[in-house]
Parts: structure tokens; C-alpha cells; sequence
């Protein structure tokens, strides 16, 4: 009876509570109602009327501008791939990177191409406004649109040219002295090529010979692009002088004399001398004391071998322990010898005239041979000769009738050679 008494005592105290949270409920959820009717009001029943415009800051970019704002993509095709790869790897469109390709096909080849940077600029919309290769310093190309559409062209490129002189000393070598001048081997072998009938680069060279060349140099602005015309040439060796002078198309002595005799000194550009002429030299597979009657010239597999002179092949195939061998046959009862090659240039058969300095073969190790190198041989009337040591007729002089005007040109140049006022400056004179 008392527990029942408990329980009602207990239900009416608990009740007042009860009835707060009843009341909190239906509070919230009159909020809910009439936030959502606010939304239903605001979103559904009240005109759109979008909010007023915020004015402009006065460094803000109108419309106009905008658009007409450029974007630069910039890249470089590397070597081994193509400016179609390189452009995708941009992400640049195809519809651009064709219509790119097919503008530039006519002027550029490119299969042939080495790489090099270009740039490309669109507009705000995306639009291709300009793009610019450049396959050299010196050999740019450049899209532009206009009102026909796209064009392609070449542009002209600003380059001027600097006559100087290079000066330097042999220490090993002439490619080392020419290094130390501070200039590039493409200069060497243009001075070692001129005095090729004169010296023997290889050989003949000591320390303490001085050299001079009289060269243009071109540049684009600042940046140096490569050398012309060589007009001038001197080699020292103690009291002894050697030079060159260049008039219209060849290269003379002071008297007027060509320096192209009918032949070369070397036939090709080799490391050393592995064997020299011998009447008797100990054979390094056949043994024993046999004639070597020619000299050996070491050289990498698959260095071009050239004709010393003009001639007739005489002479193309295989001959037993020369290997590959091309013999020539020259005016004056001269013929000449090149054996162990590993492979012969292009066009070279028996009956076929061939000139000075072409490649007639290349460097190899067939037949008896113990390495790659050249067998040279030189013969005259049926006898060979050594040629380290056999002397050529000189070239031809110029004509009386050029005589004065080549005495003026190198006067000029002997000026430049012998000149010693100007100033001297890392080998050269500016």
C-alpha cells in the first residue's frame, strides 16, 4: 500500500518536467517552420533582382584588357624527339600543334632537325596569337596570324662580322694551342686543311711553333655564332715562316704561288704512326724481316680515307693480305695504295675518276692486320717511294694579269700578320 502511495507521489513530482520538454520541442520546431518559409519566400514568392555590381577598384583589368591578355607557353625540343612531342607534353591542343606542324613544313625539315627552344603565346580565349621556333641561333621561324590567317616565315636575323686575328704557341699540339687561344676546333681544321699540302699536323709539329690567322668571326649581338672566311695563315718554326694568303678562291704565297700542290701530305686524319717505310721491318703476324714499303697510319675503324691527288681508280676489291684495298692512278707516273680498309666510299669502282680529297674508303683491320690503320703506299715509274719523304711539284702561280691586284691584297693581309701595334688580347686582335 505504501509502495502504490510511493508511485503516485512519484508520477505527479516528475510531471512539470514533462511538460518543459514538450514545450522546448514545439519551440524548435515553430524555428524550423518558419525559417523554411522565410527560404520558400525568399528563393520562390520575391522577384529576382540580383545585387548591385561592386564598382571596380580603380587597378582592376577592364573587360577589354582582359581578353586581350596574352599567355606564354615556352619549351625546347630535345634531341631525339620532335617538336610535335614536345608540344603535347605542353598539353598544347592538337588543333594548334597541327595547324603549327603544317604551317612550318615547308621551311623547316624535321627529320633533320636538332632540337632547339620555342615559344608559343594565345590570348585570353585561348586563341594561338604567335609561336617562334628556333632550329639555330641563326635559322628562326615564327607564325603569326593576320588578316589572311596564319602565316609562317623565316625571319631575318641581325648578325654582324668581326674581322681578328688569333695568335698562339704550340705545346703538344694544334688543336691543344688553339684551345688555349680560347677558339673552337672548327678553326683548326680550317687552318690545318689550307697548309694540308704544306705541313704535316701530325708529324711535323714542335713546341715552340707559333701560328697566326687572319679569320672573320660572326656574332648575334653578343652571342657567337661561328667563323668565315679565313684570309690569312702563318706558321713559325724558328727563322722558317709558311703562309697563306686568300685570293678570290685559293690560298698563295707571298710570290703568288698555290699552296695546292698535286699532293697531299697525309691521306687521311690519323693518331699516329704505327710503321714507317722500311726495306726491312719485322712482321707482326708473318715474322721475319720483310720490306714495309709504305707507311702505317693508326687511326679509328671507320675514319674517311682520302685521294691524295686526282686519278683513275685503277684498282677496287679485295687483294689477299691487304684486304679491302683501292689503288689509284695518277698523272706523271704516280699511283698510290690503300689498304686494310672496311669499307669503300660511295661510288668508288674501278675506271672511276676521282679528285683530291675524296673519300675513297674508311679505316679498317681486314686482311693481315693486327688493329685498324691505313697501309699507305706511294709509287712513281714502278717504284715505291717513302712518302714521308718524296717532294711534289708546286702548285700553279696566278696569272700576270691578277699579279697586281693579288700584290695588294697581300700587302693588306701581311699588315694584319705582322702588325704588332694593335692591341692584343687573349690571342687575338680586335
Amino acid at each position: 500500500m505504501e509502495n502504490s502511495e510511493f508511485k503516485k507521489l512519484n508520477r505527479f513530482k516528475w510531471r512539470p518536467f514533462e511538460a518543459k520538454r514538450k514545450r522546448k520541442k514545439r519551440v524548435l520546431l515553430s524555428g524550423f517552420f518558419l525559417v523554411g518559409l522565410f527560404l520558400l519566400i525568399y528563393f520562390f514568392v520575391l522577384p529576382s533582382t540580383p545585387p548591385p555590381f561592386p564598382a571596380a577598384p580603380p587597378d582592376s583589368i577592364p573587360p577589354k584588357a582582359q581578353e586581350s591578355q596574352l599567355y606564354t607557353v615556352e619549351g625546347t625540343v630535345k634531341e631525339r624527339s620532335t617538336l610535335f612531342q614536345s608540344l603535347s607534353e605542353k598539353n598544347i591542343p592538337l588543333r594548334w600543334i597541327d595547324l603549327i606542324i603544317s604551317k612550318l613544313k615547308p621551311y623547316v625539315n624535321f627529320r633533320k632537325i636538332k632540337g632547339g627552344p620555342y615559344r608559343l603565346v594565345t590570348d585570353g580565349k585561348g586563341e594561338l596569337v604567335r609561336f617562334v621556333y628556333e632550329a639555330s641561333p641563326t635559322e628562326i621561324y615564327e607564325i603569326e596570324k593576320d588578316s589572311q590567317g596564319y602565316v609562317a616565315q623565316r625571319k631575318e636575323v641581325s648578325l654582324e662580322t668581326r674581322l681578328v686575328k688569333v695568335v698562339g704557341e704550340i705545346r703538344s699540339s694544334l688543336f691543344e694551342a688553339m684551345d688555349a687561344a680560347g677558339e673552337q676546333d672548327s678553326l683548326t681544321i680550317g687552318f690545318a686543311e689550307i697548309l694540308a699540302w704544306e705541313i704535316d699536323f701530325y708529324m711535323d709539329v714542335r713546341e715552340g711553333d707559333r701560328f697566326k690567322v687572319v679569320v672573320e668571326k660572326i656574332y648575334k649581338g653578343d652571342q657567337f655564332i661561328g667563323y668565315g672566311t679565313i684570309h690569312a695563315v702563318e706558321y713559325q718554326r724558328g727563322e722558317k715562316f709558311i703562309r697563306g694568303i686568300r685570293y678570290q678562291d685559293g690560298y698563295y704565297n707571298e710570290k703568288g704561288i698555290s699552296l695546292r700542290k698535286a699532293f697531299l701530305k697525309v691521306p687521311l686524319r690519323f693518331n699516329r704512326i704505327s710503321s714507317k717505310f722500311s726495306r726491312a721491318r719485322l712482321h707482326p703476324i708473318l715474322g721475319g724481316l720483310r720490306p714495309h714499303l709504305g707507311v702505317d697510319y693508326a687511326a679509328p675503324p671507320g675514319t674517311p680515307i682520302w685521294a691524295v691527288a686526282d686519278g683513275t681508280i685503277a684498282s677496287c676489291g679485295w687483294n689477299n693480305g691487304y684486304g679491302n684495298q683501292v689503288i689509284l692512278r695518277h698523272m706523271n707516273g704516280y699511283r698510290t695504295y690503300y689498304g686494310h680498309l672496311s669499307g669503300f666510299g660511295t661510288g668508288i669502282r674501278k675506271g672511276v675518276k676521282v679528285r683530291q680529297k675524296q673519300i675513297i674508303g674508311y679505316v679498317g683491320s681486314t686482311g693481315l692486320s693486327t688493329g685498324p690503320h691505313l697501309d699507305y703506299r706511294l709509287a712513281k715509274d714502278g717504284k715505291f717511294r717513302n712518302p714521308l719523304r718524296e717532294t711534289f711539284p708546286t702548285g700553279p702561280p696566278i696569272g700576270k694579269g691578277e699579279m697586281e691586284a693579288f700584290h695588294q691584297r697581300r700587302d693588306a693581309m701581311l699588315v694584319w700578320l705582322q702588325g704588332e701595334s694593335q692591341k692584343i688580347e687573349e690571342g687575338r686582335i680586335n
